[in-house]
């Protein structure tokens, strides 16, 4: 019970008031420099995760819609909006298009966006609309195989030596704890690294080290290393040599004419 109080109580990252303003100036300027509007805004990264560093950068991600003479034009134009970044924030975004077409393909990475925790701008009328097709567009077996595949490359580039990154364990964990989630028939999982742990770890060693690894995780720097943690290790091992690509990960999920619609719908809504 210790150990599960402790991860929810490490799961809370407020944040800082002086940046929560710069955040919200960096949004007003993408709308008026872009001539877009921004239909959503969150943390993503360690911060949406939760668990952060002292030394952890702010990333912000966005989804934004331009004006419907955008949309028809002949050539593509760019879908993407990267703002300058420095040591503190690191702001990005992607056009809606794109975004609905990342949805169809079931793309883990927005969908941990719109389940984020530290949510800065949300459309009221657009983003409950946008969750829902979040919903009705995952596909489990498209999720296990981008989770797994990331477990797989983090150990294999981090892992092997006999001191790590305190950050790299958290990389591999995270998704693994994602594969579990799904493989019990659970659905999408939570972006909320403490929500993946609730509901997927409950061997007392393993729950204890990770407790543990988070507490000083968020204490120390982002590039501090410390030694193996071995019952992390030994069940991050274990799970990637029991776990198994499902070849149909590919197939197409989902009825494309939902996001066609809602697409539709933002853009000629006040028409």
């Amino acid at each position: 019970m210790k150990s599960e109080n402790m991860t929810k109580v490490r799961y809370t990252h407020p944040v800082d008031p002086t940046v929560r303003k710069r955040v919200m100036e960096e949004l007003d300027h993408v709308e008026r420099t872009f001539g877009v509007k921004v239909l959503y805004a969150c943390e993503s990264g360690s911060r949406g995760w939760g668990f952060a560093s002292p030394d952890s950068d702010y990333d912000v991600r966005f989804l934004y819609v331009h004006a419907r003479d955008w949309y028809l034009k002949v050539e593509p134009q760019r879908d993407v909006i990267e703002r300058p970044l420095d040591d503190v924030l690191d702001v990005s975004g992607w056009e809606l298009r794109k975004a609905l077409q990342l949805l169809h393909r079931s793309n883990p990475t927005l969908l941990e966006w719109l389940d984020s925790p530290v949510v800065y701008r949300e459309d009221g009328h657009w983003t409950p609309r946008l969750r829902g097709l979040a919903d009705a567009f995952f596909s489990p077996m498209r999720g296990r195989h981008h989770y797994l595949s990331m477990a797989k490359k983090n150990f294999r580039g981090y892992l092997q030596d006999e001191t790590v990154r305190y950050k790299k364990y958290l990389y591999v964990l995270r998704p693994l704890l994602a594969v579990r989630w799904i493989d019990a028939g659970l659905g999408m999982p939570p972006m909320r690294f403490a929500d993946l742990v609730a509901g997927t770890v409950h061997d007392s060693a393993l729950l204890a080290e990770v407790d543990e690894l988070l507490e000083l995780k968020m204490k120390a720097n982002e590039s501090e290393y410390g030694p193996r943690r071995p019952a992390i290790h030994a069940f991050v091992q274990a799970m990637l040599d029991d776990a198994a690509h499902d070849r149909e990960y590919k197939r197409p999920y989902g009825d494309v004419g939902m996001l066609d619609a809602f697409l539709w719908d933002v853009l000629t809504h006040d028409a």
